[in-house]
């Protein structure tokens, strides 16, 4: 795979957003780097092979029952569409846990800012099965959205005591699945250390066996077109900053027509302006970890409590978000108007955006989070309160 392409966002971008894209000003324009990456493996993500549909364009509601509402994509096996998605919770810190096992196999992820410098995500399963996904983690407070909008199964390594109040006094209480005895969560321990993870397809048999309801649910809101709008602006590469322990950088593959996902290896220069990189993969099937959309959403993240830090992520309502697609970079709002409602776009008149047929990466960032344009790709810096 080559090195990431220099990301060309020009002026028509920032007159687009106006002369200050951030929301607050105090960042200092930051030189992405161009020496720092090193790639691994070489090779670039074996795209699927092309999936062929009736139409180009599906949603936001009236998907066809072979039409994954996620994706908008065609499903190999339909009867996986009749169950509930999964949402997992999966670690991204020690960095030993890297690379993670089953994300490239998952319709969407959410990264957020956690705690003390990290970030965790929540991977959402449907229209595909992974036999391990993990290494499974805590959950947090927004994740209490996702299992709502998604309707969703939640597998998740226990919590801190006022998260576990909330998720079990929740309607989806019995759907929350944790380690213990007889739920298909399992401990592996490759090389010394001891990771919790779950077979996808174990998880949603469980809850049936159990006698929850798990048939298809109503999951419309998202917008799917082929073709990308003609607003868009250069984007071929940007970084993702949420602190000093992890910023990640996404380079546009024009081969598959992705966005790949690069970590930082917690090395920097002396000046702490440059961060080296590493591509991330999937332990599971060693691909590259590679999305058709990337969104990076500003969400109102506010203290629950400083010490220790605890984080609360309003994931309800609008906000603003730049979604990037081919090569392309679009300022969108995000939108979540209902608490049982997925995460989609909208143009800022409202009228639907459209996510490339494919998977998705939703980067949230807190409201005082910044915007720069650095000359060579646009730098998100993640700021709470």
């Amino acid at each position: 795979m080559k090195k990431y392409l220099p990301f060309l966002v020009v002026l028509l971008f920032l007159a687009g957003c106006g002369a200050n894209t951030s929301p607050t000003s105090s960042v200092i324009a930051t030189p992405l780097p161009t020496e720092n990456v090193t790639a691994t493996p070489t090779a670039t993500p074996t795209p699927l092979p092309p999936t062929p549909t009736p139409q180009m364009e599906y949603g936001p509601t009236n998907f066809p029952a072979n039409i994954n509402p996620l994706t908008g994509l065609a499903v190999e096996n339909p009867a996986l569409l009749e169950r509930r998605p999964m949402a997992i919770k999966v670690s991204n810190l020690p960095r030993y846990v890297r690379p993670q096992w089953g994300l490239s196999l998952a319709d969407i992820v959410f990264e957020y800012y956690t705690e003390a410098g990290t970030t965790r995500f929540t991977a959402i399963f449907y229209g595909r099965d992974a036999e391990m996904v993990g290494p499974i983690r805590s959950a947090r407070f927004v994740d209490a959205h996702f299992v709502r909008g998604y309707k969703a199964i939640f597998a998740f390594g226990s919590a801190y005591e006022k998260v576990l109040d909330r998720l079990y006094s929740a309607e989806f209480a019995d759907r929350l699945v944790i380690e213990g005895r007889n739920t298909p969560l399992y401990r592996y321990d490759p090389n010394g250390y001891d990771y919790l993870m779950v077979n996808t397809a174990a998880l949603s048999e469980y809850i049936t066996q159990k006698g929850i309801e798990n048939g298809r649910q109503n999951l419309d809101g998202m917008y799917f077109h082929v073709n990308p709008p003609a607003s868009g602006k250069p984007a071929e590469q940007f970084v993702v900053h949420y602190s000093s322990a992890i910023e990640n950088l996404w380079n546009y593959d024009e081969k598959t027509g992705k966005y790949l996902r690069f970590s930082e290896t917690g090395e920097t220069l002396n000046n702490g302006t440059t961060m080296k990189y590493e591509q991330l993969t999937d332990r599971l099937t060693g691909e590259p970890i590679a999305f058709d959309n990337v969104v990076v959403m500003f969400v109102t993240n506010e203290y629950y409590n400083r010490d220790p830090e605890v984080i609360d992520i309003l994931l309800l309502g609008s906000g603003k978000a730049y979604a990037f697609r081919d090569g392309q970079v679009y300022e969108v709002l995000w939108q979540r108007p209902a608490p049982d409602a997925v995460v989609s776009l909208t143009y800022p008149d409202g009228s639907p955006f459209p996510f490339k047929p494919g998977t998705t990466w939703f980067e949230i960032l807190g409201m005082n989070s910044t915007l720069t344009d650095t000359g060579q790709g646009l730098y998100f810096k993640h700021l709470m309160p």
